[in-house]
């Protein structure tokens, strides 16, 4: 499995309006189409982490051919009255806003 952390800010106000589009683009058969198997969403203090987890590590390539979906479009549009860049001067897409992970453990079954 393949995981990406994106890392932004949002007002507390925000919570339900963008849990709400989430849950009406994951209803669609895009998240399917990008590989995601797992969205979660969180909120401390200001700041919006987003946790997708991919079946492979192609869900970055996924994602940019589902960039031209209307959906996928949609809801990036949808989302900006929400959530906006954690750096505003370094972001250009959302690969700028991706957490880097310096430790990962995993039980072994």
């Amino acid at each position: 499995m393949h995981s990406t952390l994106i890392v932004a800010r949002m007002a507390p106000a925000a919570v339900n309006d963008v849990a709400g589009l989430f849950s009406a683009f994951d209803a669609t058969d895009m998240p399917d189409r990008m590989g995601t198997r797992r969205r979660q969403l969180f909120f401390y203090q200001g700041l919006y982490f987003h946790l997708q987890d991919f079946d492979a590590a192609d869900g970055g390539a996924r994602i940019e051919a589902a960039k031209t979906d209307p959906r996928f479009v949609r809801i990036s549009d949808d989302l900006k009255p929400f959530i906006e860049a954690y750096d505003p001067k370094t972001w250009r897409s959302p690969a700028d806003a991706m957490a880097t992970r310096f430790y990962h453990w995993e039980v072994s079954r």
